[in-house]
C-alpha cells in the first residue's frame, strides 16, 4: 500500500478501509489487525477490528473457591485447561469460597471487586460507605475501654481550656477593659 503524493512518494499512507481509502498524512497503526487507518476509521468499532479484543483482559471465576482467574487472550479450550491447572494448584481452597465481608463494625456488606476499597494509609479492605480513614477508624476505636478514656480525655480537655482562658487578660482578647473593671470570668455551664 503505498501512500503520498507523486511529488512526495513516502508522505502519508492511504486508509485501509475499503469504502475510505483517503490519503493521511498522520495515519493510525491498529495495534490489533496491523492494517494503517485515518482518523475517522482508527477505533476498533469503526473499521470492525476482527481482533479487537486481542488486548482486553479476561477473568474467569473459579468454581470452587471464587478466585479470579486471568484468561487474557486464551479462548476455548485453553481456559478449560487454565482452570484446570488452577484447580490442581495448591491455591485452590474450598475454604476460600467464603465471601469477605466488611470488616467495620455491625457492618455487613459483602466485598466485592467493584464495591471493595483499600485505604491508603491503613491498608485495611473496606466497603465504599467506610472508604474515608475517619469512617473506618472511628469504629475501631469504639470499645468500653476507649469510649471511658477519651471521656476522660475530654474531660481534663475542657478543664485545661478553661483554665487558660481565666488566665487569659484583656489584652489578648483584642477588647479594651478599663483597668477599674474587674477581671473577666469564665463560667462552665
Amino acid at each position: 500500500m503505498g501512500g503520498g503524493t507523486e511529488v512526495f512518494p513516502d508522505l502519508g499512507r492511504h486508509c485501509q478501509q475499503s469504502d475510505c481509502r483517503q490519503l493521511d498524512f498522520l495515519p493510525f497503526d491498529c495495534d490489533a489487525c496491523h492494517n494503517v487507518f485515518c482518523l475517522e476509521h482508527r477505533s476498533y468499532k469503526s473499521h470492525e477490528c476482527p481482533k479487537s479484543d486481542i488486548k482486553s483482559r479476561k477473568v474467569l471465576v473459579c468454581e470452587i473457591c471464587s478466585t479470579a482467574v486471568e484468561t487474557t487472550g486464551l479462548v476455548g479450550e485453553d481456559e478449560k485447561k487454565l482452570l484446570e491447572r488452577h484447580e490442581k494448584s495448591g491455591d485452590c481452597d474450598p475454604k476460600k469460597k467464603k465471601k469477605p465481608i466488611c470488616p467495620v463494625r455491625r457492618c455487613r456488606e459483602i466485598l466485592t471487586f467493584s464495591n471493595t476499597f483499600t485505604c491508603k494509609s491503613c491498608r485495611m479492605k473496606i466497603c465504599l460507605n467506610h472508604r474515608f480513614h475517619a469512617e473506618h477508624t472511628r469504629e475501631h476505636l469504639r470499645s468500653s475501654s476507649a469510649s471511658a478514656t477519651s471521656s476522660a480525655s475530654a474531660t481534663a480537655a475542657t478543664n485545661k481550656f478553661l483554665a487558660a482562658m481565666a488566665a487569659r487578660s484583656g489584652k489578648d482578647c483584642g477588647t479594651k477593659i478599663s483597668a477599674h473593671s474587674p477581671q473577666p470570668t469564665v463560667k462552665a455551664y
